[in-house]
């Protein structure tokens, strides 16, 4: 893949539709990697995830925006790198069906009283992939 910003193949694409769990790398306040299982889809070339508003993630994501984020399975890797962008108040419809349909999902409804939510928008800057190490 020569192109860090291109698509990635079909194979590629429908792990990304069909899979239900990624793993966010943030970085904490000291330095230190925070990485967490999430709920994501996946857009034109960008991660959506939707959180708590007081989470790490969040955060972390706040004061240092550069983030990675990869499928699970770790024999045909699936890594994105790419800089959050954490929104709050009113998600995109798009945004909000796509959730509904993966995960039968409100992404926007608050897991917690008194707690906003927030989506995290992570277009992808580079990715990594089984055999391209960039």
């Amino acid at each position: 893949m020569s192109d860090p910003l291109s698509l990635p193949g079909a194979a590629v694409r429908d792990r990304l539709a069909q899979e239900k769990h990624a793993w966010l790398c943030t970085v904490r306040a000291d330095g230190s990697p925070h990485v967490t299982p999430v709920w994501f889809v996946f857009l034109r070339g960008t991660w959506w995830i939707g959180t708590d508003g007081d989470s790490v993630k969040v955060r972390n994501v706040e004061r240092f925006s550069r983030v990675a984020l990869t499928l699970e399975g770790g024999r045909l890797p699936v890594v994105a790198e790419g800089e959050a962008v954490s929104h709050r108040g009113l998600f995109p419809e798009e945004i909000t069906d796509a959730f509904a349909a993966k995960y039968g999902w409100d992404v926007s409804a608050p897991y917690r009283p008194g707690v906003d939510r927030v989506l995290l928008e992570v277009p992808v800057r580079r990715w990594l992939l089984a055999g391209v190490a960039q």
